[in-house]
């Protein structure tokens, strides 16, 4: 029998409503601010639109651009690559350590994979433009540089106690020049097709394949949402009433299916599907269309959010990381290598800052010496707004992404709307802080900070 079968009806009736759903009131927060965000944005670029002043907010929504499917479209394959890095930023935080090189190592990463597809491999390996192994061998070689110089990086800070703040910040200054050398300040480029469908509108996985996708995932929520339910029930643990289940349930099924449903409502322009056709010798029939659906890019990074989430909850490897966190010395005491641990994190951050490089460089087309120039304060800031606490011991996957997702949700909206760059970086920043100080008040309401 359950804890909730146990307690008077009067104890039930008192847990709100929010309570019964077990839903995390500092994740709903997050969600009310970036519901709130895409509306005024909405709104805005729909009052840009009017002809003449009408004070009517219905109209501005209904014709505003920024929730339209292309731009949400945008929007997402915009956010993966610094999201893909926040995931990873949340296990650095989390452990009171802090990466400020994952800028300059996606730039590396990008440089070598650049230099494997556009000289390494089809020139002096012999293979040749568009052989099928020129893509893998580039994403080997740019994960391998990715991981080693993480490790690298968590060996000075683990082994040599280092602070983390020196050695990342001599990342910072180091890893984006050396790979500046490596390329001689050349722009990379036309790279592989295969390696270009990795990064956006170039691979997607069209409409019949992305709902096949979305039933999955919605499936598998489910399911994960009522295993959890019956293991709580094994271990006689307080559960949600099963309509709040239900409700749950229906809530997450609901999400995955109007989310796949816009993407699948973006068509790929006729002028770009004339250029598919004409490539193969072909003329396009007269009303064909194609919607662009599930870019791969996004897929990857659901994969790697239900990863790394299982990662953390479910692995001793995340119990490890959250435990050193929490009280390092404590952690240390109880026979965790906290110096090998270290070493893990930031491997584990520096493959994902080349996995990161891999989306960024395919959805570019090219390397460029600048890419990734700043994105270790939005990876920073995603993991802070997505409630990851500096002090360690706290953090989640799906807050840091979220966090990711209001921060570039931010900057669209702002270049939108015609809003300077330098004012962007005011906003974003002033945004950051903010975010800081809910934690901080959150925290203190209950009772984690005293």
């Amino acid at each position: 029998m359950s804890d909730v079968a146990k307690h008077a009806p009067h104890e039930i009736r008192q847990r709100s409503l929010l309570e019964t759903l077990e839903i995390d009131t500092r994740l709903l927060g997050m969600i009310g601010a970036f519901v709130v965000i895409c509306l005024g944005f909405q709104g805005w670029t729909g009052f840009r639109l009017q002809p003449e002043f009408t004070a009517n907010p219905v109209a501005w929504l209904s014709d505003g651009a920024f929730l339209s499917a292309r731009n949400i479209f945008n929007l997402t394959i915009q956010t993966v690559s610094v999201a893909i890095m926040a995931t990873g930023m949340v296990f650095v935080i989390v452990t009171r350590h802090i990466d400020l090189s994952v800028g300059a190592l996606l730039a590396l990463c990008s440089a070598v994979m650049g230099l494997m597809q556009v000289w390494l491999v089809p020139t002096v390996m012999g293979l040749g433009f568009g052989h099928p192994m020129v893509a893998p061998m580039a994403m080997v070689a740019g994960l391998a540089t990715g991981t080693l110089v993480g490790a690298f990086n968590g060996w000075l800070i683990g082994y040599q106690r280092i602070p983390a703040f020196i050695v990342t910040l001599g990342g910072l200054l180091i890893w984006r020049n050396v790979g500046w050398y490596m390329t001689s300040g050349q722009t990379l480029g036309p790279l592989d097709k295969n390696f270009l469908l990795f990064g956006g509108s170039e691979g997607t996985l069209g409409a019949t394949a992305s709902w096949i996708v979305a039933g999955i995932a919605a499936a598998l929520a489910i399911w994960a949402q009522f295993q959890g339910r019956k293991a709580k029930l094994a271990h006689d643990f307080r559960v949600k009433p099963i309509w709040a289940e239900v409700m749950m349930s229906a809530i997450y099924a609901g999400a995955i299916f109007g989310f796949v449903a816009i993407l699948n409502s973006y068509e790929v322009p006729a002028g770009r599907l004339r250029r598919i056709f004409a490539a193969r010798g072909e003329t396009m029939p007269e009303g064909y269309s194609e919607v662009f659906g599930l870019p791969i890019s996004v897929l990857i990074l659901i994969v790697l959010a239900i990863a790394m989430t299982m990662i953390a909850r479910r692995t001793r490897f995340g119990r490890y990381i959250f435990a050193t966190g929490g009280n390092p010395d404590a952690a240390e005491l109880s026979g965790i290598n906290t110096r090998l641990l270290t070493v893990k994190v930031f491997a584990l951050m520096g493959f994902l800052c080349a996995l990161s490089a891999i989306v960024a460089q395919a959805r570019l087309q090219n390397h460029t010496n600048d890419i990734g120039t700043l994105d270790e304060l939005r990876v920073i800031a995603a993991a802070v707004i997505g409630g990851t606490a500096l002090s360690g011991g706290i953090g989640t996957i799906y807050g840091a992404i979220l966090g990711a997702l209001i921060m570039q949700s931010l900057q669209s909206g702002m270049a939108m709307v015609g809003v300077d760059s330098p004012f962007q970086n005011i906003v974003v920043g002033l945004v950051l802080v903010i975010a800081v100080w809910i934690d901080i008040q959150y925290r203190k309401r209950t009772g984690a900070l005293k």
